[in-house]
């Protein structure tokens, strides 16, 4: 039966260093520590005896003190504005796997929509130590971008052009997308948009998409009534209050354009258990292509984010602009319609129907 070290002699919880190591292996500190930092510079059978003694003494390297003398920590922080809708899931995703890949590990902060925090939550990060962050959006508080250029720590802001002239913007216009969505609606014969989305306060992602919608109702002639421009929280249930009060107006839109699809899904599920078809009675547009949106019944109209070269583009960047590598200036990622019977053609005569 094994015995515990402190049953050996052993001073409990004491962690072996790398003068332990360099012992048991029968190497000096020095071959020791290159060993463990540049393997590729000593001799194989130094290397083989150095990593035989970590696994035997279960060795960690000591991360604080690494960081100190090289003044890096081989971390990088992504704030996010909540981890409650999955297309942030899957661009974590592909930002850890990248990052990994490049030897960073990935610290991931939310301040689910209180950006009255943000400042405090960077600052609190940057004090722990990190390499760089990755932001989603453009609209930040001034005090965010002061505090990390009084650092000099670079950053790179992602799922959004709109609004910046930063040249390390990895994202969509939100403006351009939602104009197409607009559009799209426009063409089905629709002249009565609603538009659900979240606050535009401090989220330019949302400000965007509202005002790509208006742009292109403005441009054919048409307006938009300021009950018929409503707020709910970007989730399930903002979407099934959304259709619960719109449902509640007369006149009302004949399709709600929504800010993301977890809105419209919401949406959904609410017009079934409330009787209301789709897209016979109201069409719904949803936005960011989730998965989950196909396969809905109907499958929801959306426009696709590529949320994992989102990821995986930023991450490669911070750690170039962490090394001092030339990057160049991002141009805005590629939106993909998605085209589902969420939609529906509105002819003239169902026009006059649902003018009533």
């Amino acid at each position: 039966m094994s015995k515990h070290p402190e049953s050996q002699g052993a001073a409990p919880f004491s962690r072996p260093t790398l003068a332990d190591v360099a012992r048991l292996a029968g190497v000096s500190l020095g071959s020791a520590s290159r060993a463990l930092s540049v393997p590729d510079q000593v001799k194989p059978a130094t290397l083989e005896a150095v990593r035989h003694a970590v696994a035997q003494l279960g060795y960690i390297r000591d991360g604080a003190a690494r960081a100190l003398a090289s003044r890096r920590t081989q971390t990088i922080a992504a704030v996010y504005p909540t981890l409650n809708n999955p297309i942030f899931a899957h661009s974590t995703h592909s930002i850890q796997q990248t990052l990994w890949a490049l030897g960073y590990q990935l610290l991931i902060i939310s301040h689910e929509y209180h950006i009255e925090n943000e400042v405090a939550l960077i600052r609190t990060i940057v004090e722990k130590g990190v390499d760089g962050i990755i932001m989603v959006g453009t609209d930040h508080d001034a005090g965010v971008f002061g505090l990390l250029h009084q650092c000099k720590l670079p950053y790179v802001l992602t799922w959004s052009v709109d609004g910046s002239s930063y040249p390390y913007c990895v994202g969509i216009s939100n403006f351009d997308a939602a104009y197409q969505l607009a559009q799209l609606a426009l063409s089905r014969g629709h002249v009565r948009i609603g538009i659900c989305g979240g606050s535009i306060a401090r989220n330019e992602r949302a400000r965007y998409r509202r005002a790509g919608i208006l742009a292109a109702v403005s441009e054919a002639g048409l307006s938009i009534p300021d009950e018929w421009i409503i707020e709910h929280e970007f989730s399930y249930e903002g979407g099934r209050r959304a259709i619960r009060q719109f449902w509640g107006m007369s006149p009302r839109p004949t399709v709600i354009l929504f800010g993301t699809d977890l809105q419209a899904m919401g949406a959904l599920h609410e017009c079934r258990r409330l009787g209301i078809e789709v897209p016979g009675d109201i069409s719904l547009v949803g936005f960011d292509g989730l998965e989950e949106a196909a396969m809905m019944q109907p499958a929801v109209t959306t426009i696709r984010i590529p949320d994992s070269d989102i990821g995986s583009r930023a991450a490669r960047i911070i750690v170039d602009l962490i090394a001092g590598k030339p990057v160049e200036a991002q141009q805005p990622m590629q939106a993909t319609l998605i085209e589902g019977g969420s939609l529906g053609t509105l002819t003239a005569a169902r026009r006059r129907r649902a003018g009533r």
